[in-house]
């Protein structure tokens, strides 16, 4: 049941959880604001409706506005001669999955095929295929970051609550106003047939843009489509290249929304730490999680001669989130993080001895254990690495560190770019009877002054193990 649990949790996380965070808190892999002095951009989404979308077409080219259509594949299949006049009227369309349902719920294979398959209803009756894609509620999972130049996933930074009609038109216009700034992205509807809207919203949503448009109109700016943007805004044009490809070396600076994103992402490790029962060997300042376990994997040779084995009992290792985003955020370059978190490191390992040698229950671990995303370092401490098995868990775990390592990583993007190859999930274990022999007794005095004269590559890229 335990074991069930733990999978639920990893998955939850690195599926959903953790990318929906990042995409909210950095903007990695999302376009969700614009750059510009005269420009902010209309989007809608769930349509196109029968009813209500060719009012609203006419609306916007009553006040020569242009926008972003992010279509539901069903209803655009069922309405093609709506989806033609945006696109002979110059809006830009965009995808929305052929079903109006959450990426959290679906397989990877199932979202592709609803994006290929609305994909290909757009280019059957306009001729063009579209590269901007919009998941339902914004919900992103772990492999949507896995689409490249392909797809350009667009969020927003306004949203209103426009699917309810009982808010009313002069609500929703007040809040429509309140947000009009060089920049925006609203984030509209144009169809209420989708569960939890109302089917008559859109009544009172054309009712408050026609406002806001008079609005614009008077304070001189206008609506443009998205690609437009992201093209004033300094970004390629999905398709070509992605945008913010480069992300200068620095320490990360929060605002205070992104602060508190991380204090959420934060508590919830916290929860994680106890559901299992974490323990830490410094509560104060802790390097370090772990937890005992069985060990399920294949055989690994480790580097006293002895073997780990499948039933062997092992102790898990977790780096704390919380240490390693600090060491990350506030690293200048890429060998003053690998001096910290190597520091880091060598300060737990003594400690962590201790711990086993003054808790007698710990007498039938083997192995230390984790996994790591690593090109070398580990090693002079007493690990052994190996690759993962290949299958899911390999390759969730490539996924989700690349993106914790982006976010980390002072060199951001860069790092990934460069080195995408090296970023490979590794297995680290260290059997017990060596940690207790090196750093019992004194502790580790191991210089690392080869690494502060190391103008290149990091010797430990990031340790977290799941």
């Amino acid at each position: 049941m335990e074991t069930l649990l733990l999978w639920l949790f990893y998955i939850s996380t690195l599926y959903a959880f953790i990318p929906g965070l990042i995409s909210r808190m950095f903007g990695f892999r999302v376009f969700r604001r614009g750059k510009g002095e005269h420009e902010f951009a209309l989007t809608f989404d769930d349509g196109p409706d029968p009813v209500y979308t060719p009012q609203l077409l006419d609306l916007l080219k009553k006040y020569n506005a242009k926008a972003t259509f992010f279509v539901v594949g069903s209803n655009a299949e069922k309405n093609p001669d709506i989806i033609k006049r945006m696109y002979d009227e110059g809006h830009l369309i965009g995808i929305h999955n052929y079903v109006h349902k959450t990426n959290w719920l679906m397989r990877p294979g199932t979202v592709k095929k609803q994006i290929l398959r609305t994909d290909k209803i757009i280019h059957k009756i306009t001729g063009f295929n579209t590269h901007y894609y919009r998941p339902p509620w914004g919900i992103v999972n772990l492999f949507d970051f896995s689409r490249k130049n392909d797809i350009q996933i667009v969020l927003w930074s306004s949203m209103f609550g426009d699917w309810r009609y009982r808010l009313g038109a002069d609500s929703l216009a007040r809040r429509m106003l309140n947000k009009l700034a060089p920049g925006e992205i609203f984030l509209l509807h144009d169809c209420g047939s989708t569960l939890g809207a109302n089917m008559d919203a859109p009544v009172h949503m054309m009712m408050a843009l026609e406002r806001v448009l008079q609005a614009a109109e008077e304070q001189g700016l206008r609506s443009i489509r998205i690609d437009d943007m992201i093209a004033q805004s300094g970004g390629a044009v999905a398709g070509s290249g992605s945008i913010n490809r480069s992300r200068a070396a620095k320490p990360v600076k929060l605002s205070w929304f992104k602060k508190a994103v991380v204090f959420l992402w934060l508590l919830w490790e916290k929860i994680f730490h106890f559901v299992f029962q974490l323990k830490t060997t410094n509560k104060e300042d802790p390097i370090f999680h772990f937890r005992t376990r069985t060990y399920h994997g294949n055989p690994v040779d480790m580097r006293d001669g002895s073997r780990l084995e499948k039933g062997d009992q092992i102790l898990e290792l977790h780096f704390d989130n919380k240490k390693l985003f600090e060491i990350g955020s506030t690293s200048k370059s890429t060998v003053q993080l690998a001096i910290q978190m190597i520091r880091a490191v060598e300060k737990t390992l003594p400690e962590l001895a201790q711990y086993i040698i003054k808790h007698p229950e710990l007498g039938e671990i083997k192995a230390l254990y984790g996994v790591s995303m690593i090109n070398r370092g580990p090693e002079q401490f007493g690990f052994t690495v190996t690759d993962l098995p290949q299958g899911f868990f390999a390759k969730s775990s490539t996924a989700y560190l690349k993106l914790l390592m982006s976010v980390i990583h002072p060199a951001g993007q860069q790092r990934l770019k460069r080195h995408s190859e090296q970023l490979i999930p590794k297995l680290i274990v260290m059997p017990i009877n060596l940690l207790l022999s090196r750093f019992a007794v004194s502790g580790s005095h191991r210089q690392i002054t080869e690494l502060d004269n190391e103008p290149t590559e990091p010797a430990l890229e990031a340790t977290i193990s799941y």
